[in-house]
C-alpha cells in the first residue's frame, strides 16, 4: 500500500512539474539589429559597423534643443569607439587584432550608406552637414576599424559583446568579403562567442554537430516524445528499429527544408510547433491503450517526418554557419541530433527500469506515466493551437500549391514504403522486431 500511494505521489509530483513548463519551445525575444562588413585585404582587414544610438546609452553624447549637438560630439564618439572596439573583437586564428586606426561619424536613420561597403566607408569618413539632426536615440554611430593582419588567407573570427545585458536580442548582420572567393552574409546573435566567418570543414562539421546534441538535450518538446517512444519498451534492442525510423524521418525533412522545398509563411512555425504536440499526445493515447509496438517504427518515421520541420526552425538561422559546407553541416546536425537522443536513451531506459517496480509495474506504470505526458501536450495542443489559429494563414498561390503536392506525395510515398516495408520485415524477417515490453509481457 505505501509503495502505492509512493508511486501515485511521483506521478502527481511529475504532473505538476511537466505541466508548468511553457508551450512555446522556440520563442523569441524582440530583436535589434546592427550591420556591418568584414572586408579582408592583403595586409588588413577592415570592420565597419552601424551600431544604434539606444544600445551606446553609456556614452554621454551632447545634446542641444531636443538633438545630438553633432559640432561638439567628437570627444563622445572617441569614447564611442573605444568601448565599441573592446566589445565588438576580430581575430586571426586566436589571436584577437587590435585596430590601429578608428574612425567613426552619427548617422541618421534616414541614411541608406550601408547598403554598399563603398558608401559605407565613405558615408563614416565624410562631414555631416550643418542642417543635419539627429534626435534622441534616433540614429546610429557608423564606425570603421582598420585592422593590420599576418595574412588574408588565415581563419577569422568575430565576437560581439554589444550589450551584453540583452544577450541574443541584439544580432550583427555581417557581410564577410574575402580576399580570394565570394562573400556571404551572416547573422550573429550577441553572447555568441568567436564565429567563424569562413569555417573549414571539420570547424563546420563539429559546430553543427555539437548543435545537434544541444536542441535535443535543451528541447523540451522533442525529449517528451523520445520519453513516449520508450515507454513501452524494456530492453534497448527493440528500441533500434524505432529511433532509427524516427532518424530517417526528421532526416528527411530537414534536408528538404534547408533546400527551400518547405511551405514559407509565418503561420506555418505555429503550425509545426502544434503538430508536435499532436504527435506526443497520440504516442501517449497509443501508450495507454496498449497499441501493436511491432508497428510503432512506422509511426516513428511518419511522426519523424513532422519532427524534422522542428529541427529545421533552428537549422534554418544555424545553416549560414556552414560557409561552403551545407549538405556536410545538414549530415553532421543529423549525427548530433543521434549523439542526444542516445543520451537521452540511456538515461531514460534505466530509469524508467527503476520506476516501474512494485506498483508502478506492468501496464500500471504505463498508464500513470502516459497519462501524465498526455496531459501535458493536450496543454500545449491547445496553447500552441491558438497561436496557430490568430496567425493570418497563407494566400493560395500556384507555387505555394506546388510545395503542398510534393509534400503530399512525398507523405504518400513514405506511408506506402512503410507499409511494404513492414510486410516484408514480417515476412522475411519475423524475429528482427521483436514485441519485448511491458505491454506484451501483460
Amino acid at each position: 500500500m505505501l509503495s502505492r500511494w509512493l508511486g501515485v505521489a511521483a506521478a502527481a509530483l511529475l504532473w505538476a512539474a511537466l505541466g508548468s513548463l511553457p508551450a512555446g519551445a522556440h520563442d523569441l525575444p524582440l530583436d535589434r539589429f546592427m550591420n556591418g562588413f568584414v572586408r579582408i585585404g592583403p595586409h588588413q582587414a577592415d570592420l565597419v559597423v552601424r551600431v544604434p544610438l539606444d544600445l551606446l546609452r553609456a556614452v554621454p553624447f551632447p545634446m542641444a534643443r531636443g538633438n545630438y549637438d553633432l559640432a561638439a560630439s567628437g570627444p563622445s564618439i572617441k569614447a564611442a569607439l573605444d568601448a565599441l572596439s573592446g566589445a565588438l573583437s576580430l581575430w586571426e586564428g586566436g589571436v584577437r587584432l587590435l585596430p590601429s586606426n578608428a574612425t567613426g561619424q552619427l548617422a541618421p536613420l534616414a541614411d541608406r550608406s550601408f547598403e554598399d561597403y563603398r558608401q559605407a566607408v565613405a558615408g563614416v569618413s565624410s562631414t555631416p552637414s550643418p542642417n543635419l539632426r539627429i534626435g534622441y536615440e534616433l540614429g546610429y554611430l557608423d564606425a570603421h576599424f582598420t585592422y593590420p593582419i599576418y595574412s588574408p588567407s588565415s581563419v577569422f573570427m568575430i565576437d560581439s559583446l554589444v550589450d551584453a545585458e540583452l544577450g541574443s536580442s541584439v544580432k550583427l548582420a555581417i557581410r564577410y568579403m574575402p580576399l580570394h572567393g565570394n562573400g556571404r552574409a551572416l547573422m550573429i546573435s550577441g553572447g555568441s562567442g568567436r564565429v567563424v566567418l569562413d569555417p573549414a570543414w571539420w570547424e563546420a562539421s563539429l559546430g553543427f554537430i555539437k548543435l545537434g546534441v544541444e536542441h535535443i538535450l535543451t528541447g523540451i518538446d522533442h525529449m517528451l516524445f523520445l520519453l513516449c517512444l520508450v515507454i513501452p519498451f524494456r530492453r534497448v534492442k527493440p528500441l533500434i528499429p524505432v529511433i532509427t525510423a524516427f532518424t530517417l524521418g526528421h532526416s528527411i525533412t530537414l534536408i528538404g527544408t534547408a533546400y527551400n522545398l518547405a511551405p514559407l509563411g509565418a503561420w506555418f512555425p505555429p503550425f509545426v510547433e502544434a503538430a508536435i504536440a499532436a504527435t506526443i499526445f497520440y504516442m501517449a493515447l497509443e501508450n495507454i491503450v496498449g497499441a501493436n509496438l511491432r508497428r510503432r517504427w512506422i509511426i516513428a518515421a511518419l511522426f519523424g517526418l513532422v519532427h524534422g520541420f522542428g529541427f529545421a526552425d533552428i537549422l534554418r538561422e544555424q545553416l549560414q554557419f556552414a560557409g561552403s559546407y551545407v549538405l556536410l553541416s545538414l549530415v553532421s546536425f543529423n549525427i548530433g541530433i543521434e549523439i542526444g537522443q542516445l543520451l537521452v536513451l540511456c538515461v531514460f531506459v534505466p530509469a524508467l527500469a527503476l520506476l516501474f517496480r512494485g506498483a508502478m509495474s506492468g501496464r500500471m506504470g504505463i498508464i500513470v506515466l502516459s497519462a501524465v505526458v498526455a496531459n501535458v501536450a493536450w496543454q500545449w495542443m491547445m496553447e500552441r493551437g491558438e497561436v496557430f489559429w490568430q496567425t493570418p494563414w497563407p494566400q493560395v498561390t500556384g507555387p505555394g500549391l506546388m510545395v503542398l503536392a510534393r509534400w503530399v506525395l512525398a507523405l504518400g510515398a513514405a506511408i506506402v514504403a512503410a507499409n511494404f516495408l513492414s510486410k516484408w520485415v514480417d515476412r522475411r524477417h519475423p524475429a528482427l522486431i521483436e514485441p519485448n515490453s511491458a505491454a506484451a509481457q501483460d
